[in-house]
């Protein structure tokens, strides 16, 4: 039998999974995937996660607006996602954050003054209500922490698809935040992420795929899906030396403590 795996970030809602999408779920099972996060980026894909999470009991949903979508969000996000985060299938908030990799030319500052506003919102939901955060962070991560610092001790969050280091992964945990791996971490251009995998706290961390993105070795290339999530752990397993049944364990309790499934 299997180890259970929880897959802590995936984006069931979207179009590449609409053809073939009990397929995924069935092989998802297959690989012991038990429990599955449909994370949010915008108001409507939020929506979209919950419908899912009502129709299959191994999904719940994250709900949230993603930075890169601050153009089409409202100018406050708060009462429609506050009333989405009210849904019993809601387990936390995201995924939000703050992306500078791709600013628009000549708008940099209001675009992340923006972010700044929207990422703001989404954290005073979360503390409202007694949610945690899932994190999105991209080439900005010094205005990450300062902006989260301000929540400390209100909520927790978990910076999704981490690829820092393990001094960075430190800091975070010191603020009591958590990290959480994707397949990243098998690809072998990826010796930061490794390193910090080997290294930080077991109970610290968490595993996903981000699909339909970044998919593992050897599955490269293709189109990722949450029973991936096996191969993320069995590369952290053997970067650290001990069973697969360990990590995958160890990960499905962080994340059952992290998002309170059974609250």
């Amino acid at each position: 039998m299997v180890s259970p795996l929880t897959e802590t970030h995936a984006h069931l809602d979207y179009p590449e999974f609409q053809e073939d999408f009990a397929a995924v779920l069935q092989r998802a099972e297959e690989a012991g995937v038990r429990r599955m996060l449909s994370i949010g980026t915008s108001l409507e894909s939020s929506r979209r996660a919950i419908a899912l999470a009502e129709q299959d009991a191994r999904i719940f949903a994250v709900a949230g607006v993603h930075p890169n979508s601050v153009d089409e969000a409202p100018a406050d996000v708060r009462g429609e996602l506050r009333a989405l985060a009210e849904h019993p299938r809601v387990a936390a908030i995201g995924e939000a954050g703050l992306d500078y990799h791709r600013l628009p030319a000549g708008g940099e500052a209001t675009h992340k003054s923006a972010q700044a506003r929207l990422f703001t919102q989404q954290l005073d939901v979360a503390a409202d209500m007694g949610l945690n955060v899932v994190i999105h962070q991209r080439d900005a991560w010094e205005d990450t922490l300062a902006i989260l610092r301000d929540y400390t001790g209100r909520l927790r969050a978990v910076f999704h698809c981490f690829g820092g280091t393990f001094e960075q992964a430190s800091e975070i945990i010191r603020l009591g935040h958590m990290i959480s791996f994707t397949g990243i971490v098998t690809f072998k251009n990826a010796p930061v992420v490794q390193d910090c995998a080997s290294r930080v706290g077991a109970e610290h961390f968490m595993v996903e795929t981000d699909c339909p993105y970044l998919a593992p070795v050897p599955r490269r290339g293709q189109r990722c899906e949450p029973s991936f999530v096996r191969l993320v752990a069995e590369k952290i397993a053997e970067l650290r030396g001990v069973p697969i049944e360990e990590i995958a364990a160890r990960t499905t309790e962080n994340a059952e403590r992290f998002f309170r499934f059974k609250k």
